[in-house]
C-alpha cells in the first residue's frame, strides 16, 4: 500500500454485547468508579488528513453510537466499514442521520453481501424509499466488500476474514494497524495479511471458554504468533477489570478502554 498520513485510531466502545455496567449485576467491575470499567459495544473511529480534509471512517455503528460521537466529538463522517451484522454493531445505524444534514450526497457503507441484506432489510428507509430525498432519514450507498482492498480518501482498508464460532465477520487492516473484533479463530489464509503491524486489536473476551469469542489466553497465543509492536483486546465482559487485568498482560499488550486514542503510521509493509 502507499498510505502516507498517520492515522488516528480512537476506541469508541470496548464491550461486549450488552455493555458495562451490565443492567441487573452488582459485580465490582460494574460497580467499579474506574472509568475503564465503563464499556460501551465495539466499534472504533479512523481519523486522518486528505490535503486539508479531515476524514473519518466509522467501524460499525453500534447501540451506542449517538453516544459515542457526543463524547469523542466528531461532527463528520466519510464512510462506514462494517465487520458483521450483528445487533451490537450494526442498531446505531439510524444514528449516522445528523451526518447527512448538510451533505447532498449519500455516506457510502461498506459490507459483505451477507451483512448488506441485513442492513437493508433493518434499515431499508436508508437506501431507497424516503432516503431519495433530504431530510429526517440516513442517506446511504451500499458498497460491497468483495475480499480486496478498498481505498477511502488515500487510505486502503484490507478486509480480513475471520470465524466467529460458525460464522464469518471480517476485520480490517489499514496503515500499521488491524482491528479485529468477534472472532474466535483467524484463518490461516488472513494470518499472512496480519505481519508487520505497529498495532492489533483482537477479540478477549474473558478467560473463560466461549464458543463464540477468544479468551484472553488465546488472544495472547495470537500475539506471540502474529507478534505486532502493540496489541490491545476489545469486546471485553464485566469479568475482565481493566488495571488487574493488565497488570497481568505482558508490557506491549493491554486492554483497550473507551476513549483511548492512538496514531500509527499510514505506511505499512505488506
Amino acid at each position: 500500500m502507499s498510505d502516507q498520513h498517520p492515522i488516528r485510531i480512537t476506541v469508541l466502545g470496548s464491550g461486549t454485547s450488552v455493555g458495562v455496567p451490565t443492567i441487573g449485576c452488582s459485580c465490582g467491575v460494574c460497580r467499579s468508579e474506574d472509568p475503564r470499567d465503563r464499556r460501551l459495544r465495539p466499534s472504533i473511529l479512523v481519523t486522518y488528513a486528505e490535503g486539508v480534509h479531515i476524514r473519518n471512517i466509522l467501524i460499525d455503528t453500534t447501540p451506542d453510537l449517538r453516544q459515542q460521537a457526543l463524547t469523542a466529538g466528531f461532527t463528520t463522517l466519510d464512510a462506514v466499514l462494517f465487520t458483521h451484522a450483528h445487533a451490537d454493531h450494526i442498531m446505531g445505524l439510524d444514528d449516522v442521520r445528523p451526518f447527512n444534514y448538510g451533505r447532498r450526497e449519500r455516506i457510502p457503507v461498506y459490507a459483505t453481501p451477507e451483512t448488506l441484506r441485513s442492513l437493508r432489510r433493518v434499515f431499508a428507509y436508508a437506501f431507497e424509499g424516503e432516503a431519495a430525498h433530504p431530510g429526517g432519514v440516513p442517506r446511504l450507498e451500499a458498497q460491497t466488500l468483495d475480499g480486496g482492498p478498498i481505498s477511502l480518501f488515500g487510505v486502503s482498508f484490507l478486509p480480513i476474514p475471520l470465524l466467529h464460532g460458525p460464522n464469518t465477520t471480517v476485520g480490517f487492516r489499514f496503515g500499521s494497524a488491524a482491528y479485529l473484533t468477534d472472532h474466535s479463530d483467524i484463518p490461516e489464509s488472513s494470518q499472512a495479511q496480519l505481519r508487520n503491524l505497529d498495532v492489533l486489536f483482537l477479540d478477549a473476551l474473558r478467560h473463560e471458554p466461549h464458543p463464540m469469542h477468544t479468551t484472553v489466553g488465546q488472544a495472547l497465543k495470537w500475539v506471540e504468533r502474529l507478534r505486532p509492536r502493540r496489541a490491545y483486546f476489545t469486546h471485553i465482559c464485566h469479568q475482565l477489570p481493566h488495571a488487574e487485568t493488565c497488570a497481568g498482560l505482558p508490557p506491549n499488550v493491554e486492554l483497550a478502554y473507551d476513549g483511548l486514542r492512538i496514531d500509527v503510521a499510514g505506511t505499512d509493509d505488506v
